[in-house]
């Protein structure tokens, strides 16, 4: 099988999401955080190219108001963004939504995108989606990604339950989920990420089921 040409998509790696009412609760933003620069440095060394993605939104919204110390990107990736890095401010959950990040693929010959950053319940699934439509192959790291716990009118969850559903979701469909490490193996050795489907997913879940 040929080898996936891919593009690493470093998606809203702000400090809204180290502090406030935003913060990455699970995994833990600091474990995130330093598997998102090991995919970075990874990125560099292989010369996949690098996408870097910031969210804004408008001058009284109460997060990601460009300019503010919240918006800006954690030091840890901003100190690492090579100059040909190509850099996008996006205002939807997509990064494709907007923008020219499509195009972009397309002119790099990019068939696969390597998702990692914040929120897995937001902007990550929102990106995964769309990317198939697009025609897009997307690979998503499940430890340097990360969701905040929810509670609303439709109910409450936990960051955890939240991240690892989402996970089992995107695989059985979207996206092939892997670790950091198991993304980094599959780099040097040129390979492609396992990934599930509905139907198998959705016959693997009644045997789990029945089991339980």
């Amino acid at each position: 099988m040929t080898a996936p040409r891919r593009a690493l998509v470093v998606v809203d790696v702000q400090q809204e999401y180290f502090e406030g009412p935003l913060e990455i609760q699970y995994p833990p933003r600091t474990e995130s955080l330093a598997n998102i620069v090991s995919a970075v440095e990874a990125a560099a060394a292989c010369d996949i190219p690098v996408l870097v993605v910031q969210h804004h939104m408008p001058q009284g919204a109460p997060v990601f108001v460009e300019g503010t110390a919240g918006w800006s990107l954690h030091p840890e990736i901003e100190q690492r963004i090579d100059p040909t890095s190509k850099r996008v401010h996006k205002q939807y959950g997509s990064v494709f939504a907007g923008t020219d990040v499509a195009q972009w693929l397309q002119t790099h010959k990019v068939d696969t995108i390597t998702i990692v950053g914040y929120m897995t319940n937001n902007c990550d699934l929102a990106t995964a989606v769309e990317a198939e439509g697009l025609g897009f192959g997307t690979e998503i790291l499940s430890d340097a990604t990360g969701a905040i716990n929810l509670a609303n009118e439709a109910g409450t969850i936990s960051a955890e339950s939240l991240h690892t559903a989402l996970m089992v979701l995107l695989q059985s469909n979207f996206a092939a989920v892997s670790t950091t490490a198991q993304w980094i193996e599959a780099l040097t050795s040129h390979s492609t990420l396992p990934k599930s489907n509905l139907v198998q997913s959705a016959i693997d879940g009644r045997s789990a089921a029945a089991l339980a």
